[in-house]
């Protein structure tokens, strides 16, 4: 598997995964003498090559002058999420465009969850161009690819966590404390949250909308929601 991008690269390098080699565009400077330190540092082998080598690995042209080549994405074990008393575990049901992914990746990361479940089928899995847009934290956070969201949230209830599914028609989320163990199901791009999914969790909560347009961006919704979850934690 390969991962590209300085940040996403950079951030591999404070992992204990596998790395076979990391390229370095010839003549580059910043954030790139970083990254060949540390490969340096944990005796990873570094090539340094023309931009056009580079170009070919990477064909949308995104690697900003790094790249590196490691062994496959490893998913986590759903049991691997049973978290302590204030975990927080992010489900996606839907989601398959990979810029979403990466973003929502990203958001659950910085934001301490303990892990992001996605469903085998129908949905975005976490690639290269998942990495780079997650700008490393898929190389940080557990996900689990599971067979179903709903049987998810089976095995989640019987860790003890409260579900909630982010949709337009719920509870207002201002009005909820999300404390304990809180599990956020975030819908597909068009789709939303689906019915039996919503009618297995606790709770449906939404977000205000005051503007002319009826939905938030996938991740921009589960943005919002989480930081909820962390100001609750936080007793605010």
């Amino acid at each position: 598997m390969k991962t590209y991008g300085r940040n996403a690269v950079l951030e591999l390098l404070k992992t204990d995964k596998t790395i076979e080699k990391v390229l370095i565009e010839k003549g580059a400077q910043g954030t790139l003498g970083k990254i060949f330190a540390e490969a340096r540092r944990k005796n990873i082998r570094v090539q340094f090559v023309d931009r056009a080598v580079l170009d070919r690995e990477c064909p949308d042209g995104r690697h900003q002058g790094a790249l590196a080549f490691t062994t496959e994405f490893r998913y986590a074990d759903l049991f691997e999420l049973k978290g302590g008393e204030n975990s927080l575990v992010v489900l996606c049901d839907g989601i398959e465009d990979v810029h979403n992914l990466g973003s929502i990746l990203r958001v659950a990361e910085c934001a301490g969850a303990e892990g992001v479940v996605i469903p085998s089928s129908k949905s975005a899995s976490v690639t290269e161009a998942v990495v780079r847009i997650s700008a490393g934290a898929a190389e940080h956070i557990k996900v689990a690819k599971v067979s179903s969201v709903n049987y998810a949230i089976d095995v989640l209830k019987e860790f003890g966590y409260w579900v909630y599914a982010l949709e337009a028609d719920g509870e207002s989320i201002y009005d909820n404390k999300l404390t304990g163990k809180v599990a956020l199901v975030v819908g597909g791009e068009d789709s939303g949250v689906k019915r039996l999914t919503r009618e297995k969790c606790d709770k449906t909560l939404s977000l205000p909308l005051f503007g002319n347009v009826n939905s938030l961006n996938a991740s921009v919704a589960l943005g919002i929601a989480v930081y909820e979850v962390v100001r609750a934690r936080l007793g605010k």
